[in-house]
């Protein structure tokens, strides 16, 4: 425990050690993924040497064990972990690899406080609320980040070295201003300097990295722009040392999100996989031809194509796949496979990889240390502060540019390139009017249809209008009030309630449901109008939601049957599963006894269908087009349980209280890694998880989905989590983000924080959310879009940029994004951007490469040196 001005901070690092006989240290990537892990905890004794404390093993044996048998144990383990944990091996084996159990320590007691006073805190503010609680995050002056002696040497080393921040301009003909050949004549390193890093095999500055610090192969792919370069001993502004904890702490979170994409097979941006292997080994990554495309790539190759092509039957398939003879059965709420029911009842499964809940909270418990952790909130709000300024500085002195290059494209323009809407629910995929003609329609002209039945009797579509006492004319807008309006702001109830044209659940029922009297033909239909509209405008698309809500295993049957029946498909659509986080509503009416049902009713089917497809054909056939799973409910319902060890297994789980967000979270991403290894083994598509967070409620549910999500939704309250923000920034997740939907329900449009995210470098793309509630159009995208660029006044090539980016972050197949974006669109950096097809610059794309680029070298050289500097001091204590 190291005092810093009285308060306790915890530092992880990665220096071993054991009882003064030293062996090299493993990489933070094995520390997290390995189950024999060490800890320093740095401790004020003997002049504040670090002090190893080994971490406390589950069983008493390991811990009896002498000094000898650890130290043979983990040489023979040194082996095996930098084979099986090389970047390019991290995608597991279908049936031979398992995800590293973990052994409980003394920090993740420790941890664990941390988790549980920041649990209480948000449920306080969530039970509290006020509309002020929304504020975005400000540095707080009261609460510096380094102490007045500190200041102090920092300014007086300042000023006797006189380094002053120079701004460095460079054209577009990679030569200097002549007017500003000062910028190039700053101070030139020391060779002290360079002997240093000479030994180090580190880069001179590890702060900034100018466009002379890139090899030859990268300035070329970067291309010339006008950039900005800060010079100087300390260009990030803080000291040293806190830079290096700061570091060591963010590379740890880094690691243990790329563990859970591994396993998942879900996609972990390559160029910080490859600054990540820098903390580890000093050494400035190089960008390598063979290795630039991303994980997701190498599944999507594997798998088969899911496109139709044109004149095909979207739901033929071959011969069905033969019966892999599995037996399935659900263990504490995960799916176990066997190969034979000799081995199932021996409980003998196939040793599929998903996390143990015992790793999932613990690296969750270190998330929410780290998120509360003042100086390292401090020190991510200053570099988010700074990529904003940079962003501006950059538009200053290349918008220009940019334009010219947009303006050189033949053909291509903002309107004519491919924009993907992300986030959007199958049943308000259309506008009011769209609806209301729809009914107008059929009730004209199929007035004597029996469309549902009620109290035990049939009723034609005609009879139920009369019990409303309404025509055909008499309907309009105003009567059908399914659009939100002021009073649905902070009231999610009210919300749900506008899915009902004319707030009668019955006609939700009978025009907006896949299961009803009708089959979902009326459904159908409207859907398929949609994808008409889409297949119009050739450029837009969408991933359309669909529920499942665990209620009944024959809830896929049911709408696999309803897409294949009534043909609902369109090359512009994939589809999402959606999940309702409802077990409360269900346990409550008796439907479910305890959550282990939903999770069978769920999951089963998928494993039987994978397994067995000749069991469910034309589920079988459904799934080619579903690329990932969503969890959906309000987020602003306050959370009386926190997800623990005390937790009860699904089975247990028998109270008609609603489990956490976490929870919920944890066991559709197990589950998901099982199903996606069979399928990967089979050579089928596989899914992500792309759930609704950080909308309202609490901040750690983006912890969770920062652990196990591809994307996600919303993502509105990182504005008040620096330390999350800037994980997601460089961990590259993508979001999207629908500021109309968001004006309505819980957060007004000028303080959405969108734009702030864009000149960061976040991943975002605009999204419609639900056009049935917010827009008015017929083109319910371009409106988003048309607005935001009023109202934040973006220019085409921010515009442009947010559609590239929507394209990146969907579910469509390699193909369709080649044709999309480019037959490189996987390589890094503007090497990767065809303007052709996107109609962005390369110039914004090197500019974005280039600063995340120098946040990682940043990051990843502090972490490295960090551990330098405790081995050489672990050396000395040794001596």
């Amino acid at each position: 425990k190291h005092q810093d001005g009285g308060q306790g901070n915890f530092r992880i690092v990665t220096l071993l050690s054991l009882q003064k006989r030293y062996i090299p240290a493993l990489s933070i990537d094995q520390v997290y993924s390995y189950p024999s892990i060490f800890v320093i905890q740095k401790m004020e004794i003997h002049k504040s040497r670090p002090k190893l404390i080994r971490m406390a093993s589950r069983e008493v044996e390991t811990q009896t064990k002498g000094q000898d048998n650890m130290e043979e144990h983990l040489s023979e383990t040194e082996t095996d972990l930098a084979g099986s944990l090389s970047p390019r091996n991290s995608v597991l084996s279908p049936t031979r690899s398992s995800f590293p159990k973990h052994v409980h320590s003394v920090m993740d007691d420790k941890f664990k406080e941390i988790a549980h006073d920041l649990f209480q805190r948000s449920r306080h503010e969530s039970e509290s609320f006020h509309p002020e609680l929304t504020a975005p995050y400000e540095f707080p002056e009261q609460c510096p980040l380094e102490s007045e002696d500190e200041k102090k040497k920092r300014l007086e080393r300042q000023m006797s070295q006189c380094n002053d921040v120079k701004i460095k301009f460079k054209g577009l003909d990679g030569r200097y201003d002549n007017n500003d050949r000062a910028a190039r004549t700053t101070r030139k390193p020391k060779l002290k300097d360079l002997d240093e890093a000479q030994k180090l095999k580190s880069p001179t500055i590890f702060g900034t990295l100018t466009p002379a610090e890139f090899t030859k192969e990268e300035e070329e792919v970067l291309g010339q722009f006008q950039r900005v370069s800060i010079t100087g001993d300390e260009t990030t502004g803080v000291p040293l040392s806190d830079v290096q904890q700061a570091a060591t702490s963010l590379a740890a979170a880094l690691f243990i999100r790329k563990k859970y994409m591994d396993t998942a097979m879900q996609s972990f941006p390559f160029t910080t996989e490859r600054y990540l292997r820098m903390s580890e080994t000093g050494e400035t990554p190089v960008m390598d031809e063979g290795c630039k495309p991303e994980q997701d790539i190498e599944r999507e190759d594997t798998v088969e194509s899911v496109s139709s092509g044109d004149g095909q039957d979207p739901w033929s398939h071959a011969p069905l796949p033969e019966s892999l003879g599995y037996q399935v059965k659900m263990v504490d709420g995960v799916v176990h496979v066997y190969d034979n029911p000799d081995a199932m009842r021996a409980d003998q499964p196939i040793e599929l990889p998903y996390p143990e809940l015992a790793s999932f909270i613990a690296d969750m418990n270190m998330l929410y240390a780290l998120i509360a952790d003042g100086p390292i909130k401090s020190f991510c709000y200053r570099r988010l502060s700074y990529l904003s300024s940079k962003f501006q500085l950059h538009v200053l002195l290349n918008e220009m540019n940019e334009l010219v290059a947009q303006k050189e494209v033949p053909h291509r323009d903002f309107y004519n390139i491919r924009k993907v809407d992300t986030h959007i629910h199958a049943a308000s995929c259309m506008n009011q009017k769209h609806l209301l003609r729809f009914i107008k329609s059929k009730l004209r002209k199929h007035p004597d249809e029996v469309v549902i039945k009620h109290g035990g009797k049939e009723q034609t579509l005609k009879e139920v209008f009369e019990n409303l006492n309404l025509t055909a004319y008499e309907l309009n807008v105003d009567s059908l009030d399914v659009h939100a309006d002021r009073n649905t702001f902070h009231r999610f109830d009210k919300f749900n309630h506008k899915y009902n044209p004319m707030g009668q659940s019955m006609l939700r029922e009978i025009f907006l449901k896949t299961d009803n009297y009708l089959g979902g033909k009326y459904f159908a239909e409207i859907m398929k109008e949609v994808m008409e509209d889409l297949e119009e405008s050739k450029y837009q698309f969408a991933e359309l939601r669909l529920s499942i809500y665990g209620r009944s295993r024959d809830e896929w049957d049911k709408l696999a049957k309803w897409a294949v029946k009534h043909n609902v498909y369109s090359d512009n659509v994939r589809w999402l599963i959606q999940v309702p986080r409802l077990y409360d509503v269900y346990r409550s009416k008796g439907t479910l006894s305890n959550f282990q049902e939903v999770l069978e009713n769920i999951y089963m089917p998928l494993i039987e269908a994978t397994v067995n497809p000749q069991s469910h054909p034309e589920l079988h056939a459904f799934l080619k087009y579903v690329t990932g799973f969503d969890s959906v409910d309000d987020e602003s319902k306050p959370e009386r349980n926190m997800f623990t060890m005390d937790s009860p297994l699904p089975a247990e789980w028998t109270d008609e209280e609603n489990p956490p967000y976490a929870y919920y979270l944890y066991y559709m991403y197990a589950n998901m890694v099982i199903i996606n290894h069979l399928r990967r083994e089979r050579g089928m598509n596989i899914f992500v998880l792309r759930p609704h967070c950080g909308e309202a409620g609490p901040v750690h549910h983006l912890v969770a989905a920062f652990m196990v999500a591809e994307n996600i939704n919303h993502g509105l309250l990182l504005r008040k989590v620096p330390v999350l923000q800037y994980l997601y920034y460089l961990a590259q997740i993508g979001i999207a983000m629908s500021p109309l939907s968001n004006n309505h329900l819980f957060l007004d449009y000028h303080r959405n924080p969108l734009p702030d995210y864009h000149a960061r470098g976040l991943v975002i793309s605009l999204s419609t959310d639900d056009p049935l509630q917010f827009h008015f159009t017929k083109e319910a995208l371009m409106e988003e879009y048309s607005i935001a660029a009023q109202v934040w006044k973006f220019s085409t090539c921010d515009m442009c940029e947010l559609a590239r980016s929507s394209v990146l972050m969907s579910g469509f197949d390699h193909k369709a994004k080649q044709h999309w974006l480019g037959d490189n669109y996987r390589q890094e950096g503007p090497a990767g951007n065809d303007i052709k097809c996107t109609n962005v610059p390369s110039i914004r794309l090197a500019y974005r490469y280039e600063t995340l680029v120098e946040e990682l070298k940043m990051i990843c050289t502090a972490a490295w040196e960090y551990q330098q500097d405790g081995s050489s001091s672990g050396s000395g204590d040794a001596n």
